[in-house]
């Protein structure tokens, strides 16, 4: 009666998985199919090989070097307004040294905010730039994904949402060829 009760409980359950796998199936098959061509592509390759690519990094990088020169005149100014109190520190009266540290100090603060100012600029040009680039990309991987007959691209450059992506996914060299005939 044991062996008995043991087997039924097991046709049950199995009977009870098929039903429930069999509903699981069928509820799948019902729903909605999703099939469609994916590509993927990589934004830093499109910067990197691109000519409106390079084109964009040139200018953020003279941009920047610019910025960056400004900063080291004025870090200049300061390092010999600083070696030349040094040097005069001994026959400075207490009155004229305090002065002169407070005229250093107003300077580096002053430089402080400059160069904060710069980076700051440096950040809205970055940001500036790069976001123009994205449109462009934008616009490009429709038109090569549109041609391909994809209905998603997803980026697979570091950090993107694709963790693997078959090499034959991969339309980043069409891109950079439309990109380089579209923005020469």
């Amino acid at each position: 009666m044991k062996h008995a009760q043991m087997t039924g409980r097991r046709l049950w359950l199995a009977g009870g998985l098929a039903f429930l796998i069999s509903g699981a199936l069928g509820c799948a098959a019902a729903g909605p199919k999703i099939e469609g061509k994916i590509g993927l592509v990589d934004p830093t390759r499109l910067l990197n090989d691109s000519n409106a690519g390079k084109k964009a990094k040139d200018s953020l990088s003279a941009f920047s070097k610019n910025r960056q020169a400004l900063i080291e005149i004025e870090e200049k100014e300061l390092r010999r307004m600083e070696e030349d109190f040094i040097k005069q520190a001994s026959v400075l009266s207490p009155a004229a040294k305090n002065e002169r540290e407070q005229v250093f100090r107003r300077r580096m603060a002053e430089y402080q905010q400059k160069a904060a100012e710069l980076n700051r600029e440096v950040q809205e040009k970055q940001k500036e730039v790069l976001d123009a680039f994205r449109d462009k990309v934008e616009a490009v991987v429709g038109k090569v994904a549109k041609r391909h007959g994809l209905q998603v691209v997803i980026d697979k450059g570091k950090g993107g949402p694709a963790i693997f992506g078959d090499d034959e996914l991969d339309i980043t060299n069409q891109v950079v060829e439309e990109f380089n005939r579209e923005y020469p």
